[in-house]
Order: structure tokens, then sequence, then C-alpha cells
């Protein structure tokens, strides 16, 4: 037969099975540096194992999160820094996860592309091999999608899920009363949340993403680009030690739609503003995008980027245990017998 005769490869059509496959052989040592009690199977099946008993759980519930990294990719695509972005969509699952008194147990992503770059996608997997480990959850499987014409040349686009476990009775919120402690853990930056904003916000300000970056060290697009802050390890130790009533992750909607998110009905929060600094990042945006304070609460963490709800009388011992984990903490407020969240002091 002559080629005309033999017609048209699945690689001519623009899917690459070799480069598939040769991704997978390069994320392996990755994949293998995240192993954890529970794991049965590595990469390569059509499923991934995983034993709840050798984990250590005697009557567990499980529980699961998914998530994307957002508009947050573009910045890390146009500028080809794309190390962190897998460690974010880690953190958007898993930070998630804990809030529910869940372990992170194992994670799954998925990556579609238009044409696979093998150079690419091994830096943003390994990125995600790395927010597992910080996170003490094993990468056990995943998706790589080569799907031509569906994407422009270069993109590509993260998803995943994350699934937990928790022995039964130890679900968050639980307990939660008016008098109860607000600590919030210190955010590093703006984390996955908000950057249609902030990208327009940049394109109003006339700077590029190499610039240097007008409030830090590096250029504009690094310092955006700093991954989401993996809080897992931290709030399971508070936890386990019995010190937490509930957890709210700082996401879109800030604080002011997340956190009563985690207070029963008929509860709210007071929260002085003045217990923490707006890091510079937020003082840029909200200069340049003429954001007040009140859109700058309800869009971004505004540098809170978990918040514990702690009993009074066990606030001080919680934060000590934060701290010596290595985490920023504020007292920031109360649960107060009032719905909703209301403000005082000046962040801006």
């Amino acid at each position: 037969m002559n080629e005309r005769q033999k017609g048209i490869t699945y690689a001519e059509a623009g899917v690459d099975i070799d480069a598939g496959n040769a991704l997978v052989e390069r994320i392996k040592p990755a994949a293998k540096r995240t192993m954890r009690p529970g794991v049965m199977s590595g990469l390569g099946g059509f499923g991934a194992l995983f034993d709840l008993k050798a984990a250590g759980y005697v009557d567990p519930v499980l529980v699961a999160a998914t998530d994307g990294v957002g508009t947050k990719l573009r910045i890390a695509i146009d500028t080809g820094n794309v190390d962190g972005v897998g460690i974010d969509l880690v953190a958007m699952c898993v930070n998630d996860l804990v809030c529910q008194g869940a372990e992170p147990l194992f994670f799954l992503d998925y990556f579609a592309t238009g044409k696979l770059d093998l150079e690419t996608a091994t830096r943003v997997i390994d990125g995600i091999a790395r927010g597992c480990e910080m996170s003490g959850c094993a990468l056990i499987g995943g998706e790589t999608a080569e799907m031509p014409g569906m994407y422009p040349e270069g993109d590509f686009d993260l998803a995943g899920f994350s699934v937990g476990a928790m022995e039964r009775g130890a679900t968050l919120p639980s307990g939660v009363t008016a008098g109860d402690v607000l600590l919030g853990m210190a955010s590093d930056g703006v984390h996955s949340n908000g950057y249609s904003l902030v990208r327009v916000i940049v394109e109003h300000s006339g700077l590029q993403w190499d610039d240097p970056c007008p409030w830090d060290a590096g250029t504009l697009g690094e310092v955006l680009l700093q991954p989401t802050r993996l809080y897992v390890k931290p709030a399971l130790a508070a936890s386990r030690a019995g010190l937490v009533h509930a957890l709210a992750h700082i996401t879109g909607g800030g604080l002011t739609e997340n956190l009563p998110r985690v207070l029963p009905e008929g509860l709210g929060a007071k929260i002085n503003l003045d217990t923490w600094d707006l890091p510079p990042v937020f003082r840029w945006l909200t200069a340049h995008g003429g954001m007040d304070e009140e859109e700058l609460l309800k869009t971004y963490n505004s540098g809170i980027g978990m918040i514990m709800v702690v009993p009074a009388d066990k606030a001080e011992e919680a934060m000590k245990m934060l701290g010596d984990m290595g985490e920023t903490v504020f007292n920031i407020g109360t649960v107060v017998a009032d719905e909703g969240v209301s403000y005082e002091g000046n962040l801006v």
C-alpha cells in the first residue's frame, strides 16, 4: 500500500498517544513521592484503588471536593511560569475538605490541552505532586486529554478532585456558639480567586507581566502567581486536639460570603478589620481598581486564607499550636447572636 491507501493516523489528526505514554512515565517519580498508607495501585490502570482500613479508619465517612485554578492559568500560560498552578489546584480542593473535618487521602487531576507539550505538562503535574506532598495526600491517578481544535496553541486547562475521610461523628462544623473566637490564618496573597478582575486591573494599569512588581521583589507575573497556601496539616492538628468548632476556607466571595457557610442559623460574625494589616497586593489592587472596602471583602481573601472558629477558652492554645506549625494567626473577631458578617475598623 502507498501512504494514501494507509489512511490518516490518529497522530496526523493531532493526538499523540506516544507523548501521553511518555508523560505517564515522566510523572511516575513525582507521584511515587506522594504515596501514603492506603494506596493500593500505581499510575496507568483504568482506576485507582485505596484501602481505608490500611489508612487507619474504623468507621469512615468519605468527603469529596473538586475545583480548578480559574483564570490564574491565563497568567501562568502567558508568562510560561506554570510550576505553581498544580499546587493551586490541590489547595483549592484539600483546603475545602478539611473544613468538613476530613483528612485528604488522595487526589486525581485532569489536564486538557490542544497539543500535548511534555515539558509543560510535566512541570504542571510535578506541582500537583508537590501540593499533594504538602497536604499528606497521594496522587493516585488522573487524565491527560489531548483535544485538537478545542484549545488555542499553548493553552491548557486544569481540574481535579480529592477524596478525604473522617471517622463517623467527627464532621465540622460542630458546636459553634455565640462567643466563639475567630482566628484568621494569613494567606499567601491572592490565592486562586478573583483573577478575572486582577487581569482587568493590571491591563488598566498599563503594566506587563514581566515588569517589576510595584510592591514586591520579582516580576508582576511571578508575584501574582504565588501559589495558594495549604492549611491541611495545621487545621487537622488543631481539629484532632479538640480545639476547632468550624473552619472556613476564604475563596471567591471573600470573608463576607464564606464565613456564614459554617455558622448555624441564627448566628453571625463580628470581625475587627484593625486586627491585621492588608497585604500590599490587595492595597495595590484596590488603589488601581478603585474598589471600596465592601467590594474587597466579598471578592478576595484580603490577607486571611482560612478562618478557624474556636471556643473562647481555647483560643490562646490554638494560636500557639498554629504559630508553632508556621502559621501567622490573628484573633480577628467573635461569633455573635446575629446573622451575617459585620465589620468594625478599617482595612483600606
